[in-house]
C-alpha cells in the first residue's frame, strides 16, 4: 500500500514530463473547441462586446502561462517558474472578475444562449469564476508541496474546460440539466487520467486529485441548485429586466 510519503515526497522531476504533456494537451483542446465554434459560424467576433474579447484574451493568457509553467518545471527552471507564479495570481483575479461581469452582462443584454435559463447562466459564470480563483489560490498556497500544487493548478484548468466541452456537446438537445452533467463527466475523465497516473506512480490516488474531482462535482451541483433556487431565479430575472 502506498504511504503518505510516497504520495507527497517523490521528486517532481520523476514525472513532470507527464504533467507538461497533459498541460499542452488540455490547452490545445480548449483552443480547438473555441476555434471550431467560431469557424462553424456560431459566433460573430464583430458583434461580441469588448469585455467578452478581453475575457477570452485573459483565458488565452492563462493557458499560455499554464503550459509555460509546466514546461519550466520540466526543464527544472524553477527560478523563473516561481517568478511567473505571482503573475498567475494577478491574472486569475482579472479572469474571475471578467468572468462574473461577462455573465451578468449576458443576462442583462439578453445574450444568454437560448437553451439556458438566465438563472443557470448567471450561476454558471459566477460559481465557476469563484471556484477557479479559489482553486488557483489554494494551489499557490501549496506551492511548497509540489504534488499538491501541480494537481490543484491542473484542477483549476480542468474546471475552465467546461465551456470548451460545452462547445462540442449538443447543448440545445441535451438541455440545461443534462448538458452540465455530460460536461462534468468529461471533466472527471481528465481527472481520471491524473488518477491513473497517480496509481502508476505510487499505487494510490493522491488526495489532491480526489479533492479536484470532488470540487468539480460540488461546482456542478451548486450551479444546478442555484438555477432552481427561487430567490436566485428572481435575482437573475431582475437583472434581465434591467434591475
Amino acid at each position: 500500500m502506498a504511504t503518505a510519503a510516497a504520495l507527497n515526497t517523490y521528486p517532481y522531476t520523476r514525472d513532470q514530463r507527464f504533467f507538461a504533456r497533459l498541460a499542452m494537451g488540455v490547452a490545445a483542446f480548449i483552443v480547438f473547441a473555441f476555434a471550431q465554434w467560431a469557424l462553424r459560424g456560431f459566433v460573430s467576433p464583430t458583434t461580441v462586446p469588448v469585455w467578452v474579447h478581453l475575457h477570452g484574451l485573459a483565458m488565452l493568457g492563462w493557458l499560455g502561462l499554464f503550459v509555460t509553467q509546466n514546461l519550466l518545471a520540466d526543464g527544472q527552471n524553477m527560478a523563473l517558474h516561481r517568478k511567473l507564479g505571482w503573475l498567475s495570481f494577478a491574472l486569475v483575479i482579472i479572469i474571475a472578475g471578467l468572468g462574473m461581469f461577462t455573465g451578468r452582462m449576458a443576462v442583462e443584454l439578453h445574450r444568454v444562449p437560448p437553451f439556458f435559463t438566465n438563472a443557470f447562466f448567471l450561476a454558471l459564470t459566477h460559481v465557476e469564476a469563484t471556484a477557479f480563483a479559489v482553486m488557483v489560490g489554494s494551489g499557490i498556497a501549496m506551492r511548497k508541496h509540489t504534488q499538491w500544487h501541480r494537481r490543484l493548478m491542473f484542477g483549476a484548468t480542468i474546471l475552465v474546460m467546461e465551456p470548451a466541452f460545452g462547445r462540442l456537446v449538443p447543448a440545445p438537445i441535451l438541455g440545461p440539466v443534462f448538458t452540465p452533467m455530460i460536461q462534468l463527466a468529461l471533466q472527471l475523465g481528465v481527472v481520471a487520467i491524473i488518477a491513473g497516473h497517480d496509481l502508476k506512480m505510487t499505487g494510490a490516488v493522491h488526495p489532491a486529485t480526489r479533492i479536484v474531482g470532488a470540487v468539480l462535482m460540488l461546482v456542478t451541483g451548486t450551479i444546478l441548485a442555484l438555477a432552481a433556487f427561487p430567490p436566485f431565479v428572481s435575482l437573475a430575472e431582475g437583472i434581465a429586466a434591467g434591475g
